[in-house]
């Protein structure tokens, strides 16, 4: 599956959004910020009852997007850092999934949280609207 596939996936898994991103980094962002969203989500629900499916697929595919925009020849360890950070709320998630206990959704939330904010800041610098 190529990002522009992923990209289209991740659409229409968002059944009330439409997301008219065009940018490369735009798309980063916005899945940045639905992963950080589906994390609170799965981080607040009740394990003995059940994780709300929809949000452990959108954070299942945000972590896939995120991963496979990488680019490992030019980003160094930088990328490294990045997928392992990703690697680790995945399989959070995938512990959500088969309802394991305790599968740290809050820790993965606030990692992403911290990246959303620093890729905000990118964003920013790059527009020329830096604070």
């Amino acid at each position: 599956m190529t990002f522009l596939n992923a990209r289209a996936q991740y659409r229409r898994t968002d059944n009330g959004e439409a997301l008219a991103v065009e940018s490369p980094h735009g798309i980063i962002l916005v899945t940045l910020r639905e992963l950080e969203r589906s994390l609170r989500v799965l981080a607040a629900a009740e394990p003995e009852r059940s994780y709300p499916a929809q949000h452990i697929n959108r954070a299942f595919t945000a972590i896939y997007i995120l991963q496979s925009s990488l680019d490992f020849e030019k980003g160094g360890e930088i990328s490294d850092n990045l997928f392992s950070v990703y690697e680790y709320c995945r399989l959070r998630v995938a512990e959500a999934f088969r309802r394991e206990a305790t599968p740290k959704m809050a820790e993965c939330a606030d990692h992403i949280a911290s990246l959303l904010e620093a890729w905000q800041q990118i964003g920013a610098v790059r527009t020329g609207n830096a604070a």
